[in-house]
């Protein structure tokens, strides 16, 4: 495998692992979306709920009462999906790490190090899937709740779009699966 393709996985890999990290912890899954005169801006994460002052700046976020705590179905499936992403690119960019070409680890051994490479993205792969599933999983359950609110003509006063968080999740997922197909697919 060559070198350079190599290191374009690699750093590929690391940005889309920081993606899938950042979608992870931060709180922006779903943000209110009305059309009318906001003063304040609602982002609900996985783990918390924030509203930002829109006129002063001022941001006040509500933790969830318990990880273990009641919740709905779509945050404990896209924690769970997640949170495994996240430790599975971790891992990836481990063994890839020790599988790159300009890594002096097992030099000696080239078979190896593609092993290395190619286990490493397989990893990534069943990674991204998971977070792919988890975000889209997470947006598709948003807008069925509010395309169901909008049939049955139930007005909130607020509605909810998808946030940064989600996007940031999917573009992570699909950045990994793009690094695990150079890895296991491209010419040796």
């Amino acid at each position: 495998m060559s070198a350079a393709l190599q290191m374009a996985a690699f750093a590929l890999a690391l940005l889309s692992t920081l993606f899938l990290l950042l979608a992870t912890c931060t709180d922006c899954w779903m943000v209110n979306a009305d059309d009318s005169l906001e003063i304040s801006q609602k982002c609900r994460g996985l783990w918390r709920e924030c509203v930002t002052n829109m006129q002063d700046g001022v941001r006040t976020c509500d933790q969830y009462d318990s990880i273990l705590a009641d919740h709905p179905v779509k945050i404990v499936v896209t924690r769970t999906l997640l949170i495994a992403a996240d430790l599975l690119a971790a891992l990836a960019l481990a063994t890839l790490l020790l599988g790159l070409d300009c890594i002096k680890f097992l030099k000696e051994e080239p078979r190896v190090k593609l092993r290395l490479s190619h286990g490493a993205g397989a990893i990534l792969g069943i990674g991204s899937i998971l977070g792919l599933v988890g975000s889209v999983w997470y947006a598709v359950d948003v807008y069925v709740e509010r395309t169901m609110l909008v049939a049955h003509d139930v007005f909130l006063g607020v509605h909810y779009d998808f946030g940064w968080s989600c996007w940031l999740g999917m573009a992570g997922s699909t950045g990994c699966f793009v690094a695990a197909l150079l890895l296991t697919c491209c010419p040796s």
